[in-house]
């Protein structure tokens, strides 16, 4: 006959698991992927409702674009012993500034009129990407005009870091590209794309082509700034003549070559377009109003 052994005493001092949500191990481990990238839609989305966002007009552009004012201080900076490269970048920085500057007063001036905007919640906040360059001097006109303004950051190993002119309740930091892209677009009422680099070339065409593809729902207006910068880099109509795209496809954008030319050109779309009579919510559709895609 078998004995039973008497149950051994627990060890001394043996710790709790964690719980699977408060255990680091697994949520920055491959396996725990999925849940991060669901944070960084749902977290985003109850901070975007709490603040009362509606809707975004995201403004693109490089983020090695100075203002004057540090264009003309570095610029002073160089000796007369630096490399001619160096000296050369110099100058491209005083010659973009311009860009810097147009954003900051297109921005104030879009801010400034969608503060008078009778509405319940925030209507065409000033977004960018966060950082430096155009997303700062966007950030910072909307700052000036008195308006909450939102900073979509990105971590990366050089560049991005969040400037100082965004509401600290809208400053987010995002690890992963889609996600940020997908907040870029999902409230957006309207894009104004200045001078950039591969970025914001990015951002243009996903947009142009959700657009032309019919896969937004509302209208998305789209301001291309600074036709001496764009005309030298992209030919839009060898794109048309040669049936790349159709001819129409040209109506996408609007090309400006003025902060108020742009804001003008926003004022009278977004008015037209998404300022009418309410149309009817989609049944379970909750509030931040979001920029809705076809099925």
């Amino acid at each position: 006959m078998t004995t039973l052994k008497k149950d051994a005493e627990p060890p001394v001092g043996e710790k709790i698991a964690p719980l699977a949500y408060e255990n680091p191990q697994f949520l920055n481990s491959p396996d725990g992927r999925l849940l991060r990238i669901m944070s960084e839609y749902v977290e985003p989305l109850a901070r975007f409702r709490r603040e009362q966002i509606q809707d975004t007009v995201v403004f693109f552009g490089s983020a090695r674009f100075p203002g004057l004012e540090q264009a003309n201080q570095t610029m002073a900076a160089i000796g007369s012993d630096d490399a001619e490269g160096k000296r050369k970048l110099a100058q491209a920085g005083v010659d973009m500034a311009r860009y810097y500057e147009d954003a900051r007063r297109m921005a104030f001036l879009l801010s400034e009129w969608a503060a008078q905007i009778p509405a319940r919640r925030k209507r065409f906040v000033v977004t960018t990407g966060g950082g430096p360059g155009i997303m700062e001097a966007a950030n910072r006109g909307a700052r000036e005009a008195g308006s909450k303004t939102i900073g979509l950051n990105i971590r990366l190993p050089f560049e991005q870091y969040p400037n100082p002119y965004i509401t600290p309740s809208l400053n987010f930091e995002f690890h992963y590209f889609f996600m940020r892209k997908f907040w870029f677009a999902y409230l957006a009422k309207a894009l104004v794309i200045f001078p950039g680099g591969f970025g914001t070339l990015d951002e243009l065409f996903e947009i142009l082509t959700l657009a032309q593809t019919q896969k937004l729902a509302k209208k998305i207006l789209v301001v291309i700034y600074g036709r001496e910068y764009w005309n030298k880099l992209i030919n839009f109509q060898t794109m048309a003549d040669a049936g790349a795209i159709s001819p129409e496809d040209l109506e996408l954008f609007r090309i400006v070559d003025s902060p108020e030319e742009g804001f003008e050109y926003l004022r009278d779309g977004l008015t037209q377009y998404h300022l009418g009579p309410d149309h009817p919510k989609r049944v379970g559709e909750v509030v931040p109003e979001i920029a809705k895609t076809n099925p």
